[in-house]
């Protein structure tokens, strides 16, 4: 790979690496699309291994990529407030419902609900929960052995689909409670 003497006999700017995506500041979700920046010793190396590991975004994603960094003006702040407010509703919602609980979230679009309280898996909640009323979540252990006892919820949705899922939510672990 990239040879540390490389990077030692070079400046910071020579020496640093810019990784980001489009998922979540331009609602590009499962596009993935995303872009390195760096100097051109390093991004020969990336390209070899990039080459053989993935292959390129469609052209669409790519055209859309660049009319998001060209065309963006409010857009991206506009998002950023109202992400702010479905997950602020979506956690005093949450942390309403006996039983479940949760940490407001500091990046992303998603909530870790604890639902440990109502005596079920990660993996029986979401399942029953979307069978019994129709709000599809991911069982918490698929991030790690410690997600056992919790769901994972998107806020990545209109915040019309976030207040009917969470009353939805709601009304289904009062009936188990």
């Amino acid at each position: 790979m990239i040879s540390l003497n490389i990077l030692c006999c070079r400046s910071k700017q020579e020496r640093t690496i810019t990784l980001n995506g489009f998922s979540k500041a331009y609602s590009m979700t499962g596009w993935r699309l995303g872009y390195v920046a760096c100097g051109e010793e390093i991004i020969k190396q990336i390209n070899k291994l990039h080459q053989h590991v993935v292959t390129c975004a469609t052209s669409f994603v790519q055209k859309a990529g660049v009319a998001a960094l060209y065309e963006e003006k409010e857009e991206v702040h506009d998002m950023v407030k109202e992400y702010k407010r479905r997950r602020d509703y979506a956690v005093k919602a949450i942390n309403e419902i006996e039983g479940l609980s949760c940490k407001c979230p500091q990046g992303a679009f998603y909530i870790f609900i604890n639902i440990e309280k109502l005596g079920m898996s990660g993996q029986e909640f979401a399942g029953r929960l979307l069978d019994e009323a129709g709000v599809a979540m991911v069982p918490g252990d698929v991030f790690g052995t410690e997600g056992g006892h919790y769901a994972r919820m998107s806020f990545a949705n209109s915040y019309e689909n976030i207040v009917e899922g969470c009353r939805r939510l709601k009304a289904w672990v009062e009936k188990r409670m």
